[in-house]
């Protein structure tokens, strides 16, 4: 027999066993069990189909996480910088608080500034945790900013974690130890990009386990940068005269009380007569004595989350915008920040009061450019910049952001996507 007749046969054979298992002539106990198989099969098929496309950025996007769970724990040096550059940029981080310990980027002039506060040793960063606790440069969570009385709800179970802010009024950036204080691990790095991850097995008393996406219960996610920037490189005493801001989204903020916790209503920037309203654009310091009690009792500043309203013309509620401009007249440095978030909190650095040293290798470069500038983190002597969500939005669920906030093994990863891009003016 040839071989396309072996074929033919064959072709028949299995036509006929189809059709036997398809149209039998009578109905029994093994036909019936092949049945249910392929009735569960086929459900099953169209279950993973219906969730592949949700599911599968979350897995690719867990992948290096998850091996790092099925490794052992990381045993490198969480305080080894890690320098990374392209062309006109060049970044150093560390695995302690997944931090950005410095960025280098060039003037009006062509002289590179370091535009981030912080140390230039790595190791200066744990006693800073234990000291002033600045969070300088670090990716904060599980929960970015506040909770009121460290306390929130998801359906009917309540959770309670440590406040580590105002004699237990409230918890501030994820705990005690939180993601700041945390040695992540290092799962990619090239001569251009890093990956840090952490996982984290309930820490801080938050429920279940989390890789940026909820491993194994539902639970809030709200990581954020935490990066002190000074666009004049510490040139001037202050930022509050040669530093333009403007948010262009941000014609709302979040009212709170005397200690920042959130008290259900939102403002329009026009309160504190303007002093909020950088919607336009304005020097930093243009109106900051309006913001009298703005950043809580006894303070004067900004330590407030704007709201981002994306224009009608961006129909994702979470649509990559951009929400920051920033420039420097003094270096002509500008920054210019797009996100998917929906607010940023904004902090005027009121709180620094001229004990920490600018980094010994800016003012030697400000020292060589014959500029005797800042040497010490005077108050209102940088800006905080997080891409984040409505502060405690997890105890206020009238405001609808519940979806950007909560996160089970169901949903994908909590992505908190942002660009900083430099240039000149």
């Amino acid at each position: 027999m040839s071989p396309s007749s072996r074929s033919g046969q064959g072709s028949l054979q299995l036509l006929g066993c189809c059709r036997s298992l398809l149209c039998p002539a009578r109905i029994t106990p093994r036909i019936l069990i092949i049945y249910c198989c392929l009735f569960l099969l086929i459900t099953t098929l169209l279950g993973i189909r219906m969730h592949v496309r949700s599911y599968l950025s979350a897995v690719l996007y867990g992948l290096p996480a998850l091996s790092q769970v099925a490794a052992a724990k990381s045993t490198g040096d969480p305080f080894q910088l890690y320098t990374i550059s392209a062309e006109n940029i060049t970044a150093k981080l560390i695995p302690y608080g997944a931090r950005l310990t410095s960025l280098l980027v060039p003037d009006r002039d062509g002289n590179f500034q370091d535009v981030v506060v912080g140390y230039d040793d790595p190791k200066q960063y744990l006693r800073d945790s234990e000291t002033n606790h600045t969070f300088f440069g670090a990716v904060v969570g599980r929960y970015a900013n506040r909770i009121k009385n460290g306390t929130f709800s998801i359906g009917s179970d309540v959770y309670h974690i440590p406040e580590n802010e105002n004699d237990g009024e409230d918890t501030l950036h994820g705990g005690t130890v939180g993601y700041d204080q945390r040695n992540w691990t290092v799962t990619a790095y090239s001569n251009s990009s890093i990956t840090f991850t952490l996982v984290d097995r309930a820490l801080e008393d938050f429920p279940g386990d989390v890789i940026t996406l909820a491993l194994t219960e539902t639970t809030p996610i709200m990581l954020a940068n935490h990066i002190y920037w000074n666009l004049n490189a510490f040139k001037d005493e202050t930022v509050l005269e040669d530093t333009w801001l403007q948010l262009p989204l941000s014609k709302r903020l979040i009212g709170t009380d005397g200690i920042l916790i959130p008290n259900g209503t939102i403002l329009d920037v026009d309160v504190y007569d303007s002093a909020p309203d950088f919607v336009s654009g304005k020097l930093v310091g243009q109106d900051i004595e309006k913001a009298d009690g703005l950043c809580g009792t006894d303070c004067t500043g900004y330590d407030n989350c704007f709201i981002v309203d994306r224009p009608p013309q961006y129909a994702a509620r979470n649509s990559i915008v951009p929400i920051v401009h920033m420039n420097s007249s003094t270096t002509g440095i500008s920054l210019d920040v797009a996100t998917n978030q929906q607010a940023l909190q904004i902090y005027s650095c009121n709180g620094q009061n001229g004990t920490i040293p600018v980094k010994q290798s800016q003012v030697q470069r400000n020292k060589a450019e014959g500029v005797d500038g800042a040497e010490y983190v005077n108050q209102h002597g940088c800006i905080v910049i997080e891409t984040e969500g409505w502060i405690d939005g997890i105890n206020n669920p009238q405001w609808g952001q519940l979806s950007d906030q909560i996160y089970s093994p169901e949903t994908g990863p909590a992505v908190n996507w942002a660009t900083y891009q430099f240039g000149t003016v």
